[in-house]
């Protein structure tokens, strides 16, 4: 199981210190902590796309290109791309750049977005919200299958024969759709073949694991390769040298990015009784000293079968030092721990 780390690029929604400056500072700070995550051997390092104040990554190929230069190893994926108002011919055409640039270390996660703003930004009807989703993927998969394109929708302008360059080093560039728990878009990844990663940002994990065999099932009735399907499961968490450290740190800027984001969607707010269940066993909240997450991670393992597992600690304005230290830990405690757990089951499965 690959394991890693994805982040949104928080920042002061007010930015108090010009938004400028404010982005400076949270984008050298992010291509730190890649940096840090590929030097202790993470696997993984996912940015989300959003164009909101709060967040500083609207454009995560031009992030992630940057981190490519100073990186040997971990994988640079979206996390996820806002397929839907974007125009594949350019996202394949930048996540080609940076796959040039990384030597074949680049993926594009594709979704359709848990925010809306981009939709009037970019000039789309929120209305056409699946069918641009729908076309939009299919016409993204149609680049990636060749260099030469011919394809027709209704939401975008037909492509008549014309080549989309450059190419990737890593060819197919790998494509995974990014969902949030509908069991369609569960259903239309498996009929596609097509790698998922399923976001668990509230109630109990173990709930969504049906999801994933809907998708194995709906891929098994296409005929598509199971052994080309793959699943990764992103979650909320911080690790620290304690269990209440990690609680401490970590609460304060968690609870007001979702009581911010709460109070747009009609959200009652959260508070800190409903935090600690949150990180016990059964919760959704991955948090707690290394040993506490490790044991954690293995066991929802043992749930979902899942080849990747995706951690988002930097939420809110947490501190950079803390979030450093945070996947230092995750690098050099956690993910031994997992590893040897997980090879030890393969090796009790391959003597049984």
């Amino acid at each position: 199981m690959e394991l890693g780390l994805y982040t949104f690029g928080d920042v002061h929604p007010e930015a108090p210190t010009g938004r400028g400056r404010e982005g400076e500072e949270r984008v050298r700070h992010l291509i730190e902590e890649i940096e840090l995550a590929d030097q202790i051997g993470l696997d993984v390092f996912g940015l989300g796309e959003h164009h909101r104040p709060d967040y500083v990554a609207s454009a995560p190929a031009m992030i992630l290109a940057a981190a490519a230069s100073r990186t040997k190893n971990i994988k640079l994926t979206s996390a996820v791309t806002v397929l839907s108002s974007e125009d594949p011919v350019r996202v394949f055409q930048q996540f080609a750049t940076l796959d040039l640039i990384s030597n074949g270390r680049a993926e594009i996660m594709a979704g359709r977005g848990s925010f809306i703003e981009s939709f009037p930004l970019f000039g789309y009807e929120l209305e056409d919200y699946d069918q641009l989703f729908a076309e939009k993927l299919d016409l993204l998969l149609a680049i990636r299958e060749g260099e030469k394109v011919t394809w027709t929708g209704e939401k975008r302008a037909p492509i008549n024969g014309r080549g989309v360059y450059p190419r990737p080093v890593n060819d197919p560039l790998p494509v995974w759709i990014a969902v949030g728990g509908t069991p369609q878009s569960l259903a239309r990844a498996g009929v596609l073949g097509l790698p998922v990663a399923l976001a668990i940002i509230g109630g109990e994990p173990a709930r969504y694991a049906p999801l994933f065999d809907l998708y194995r099932e709906s891929a098994r009735r296409a005929g598509q390769d199971a052994s080309a399907l793959k699943t990764s499961i992103n979650v909320h968490g911080f690790i620290a040298d304690t269990k209440e450290q990690a609680a401490d740190q970590f609460y304060g800027p968690q609870a007001e990015v979702m009581n911010r984001i709460g109070r747009e969607r009609g959200w009652g707010p959260t508070n800190r009784a409903h935090f600690n269940q949150s990180i016990g066993p059964n919760g959704n909240l991955f948090l707690g000293d290394p040993d506490t997450v490790a044991e954690k991670i293995i066991r929802h393992h043992t749930i979902f079968k899942n080849d990747r597992f995706l951690l988002q600690m930097a939420i809110g304005l947490m501190p950079h030092d803390q979030i450093m230290r945070g996947i230092e830990l995750y690098g050099t405690k956690v993910a031994p721990l997992v590893r040897a757990a997980l090879a030890d089951n393969k090796k009790d499965v391959a003597t049984a």
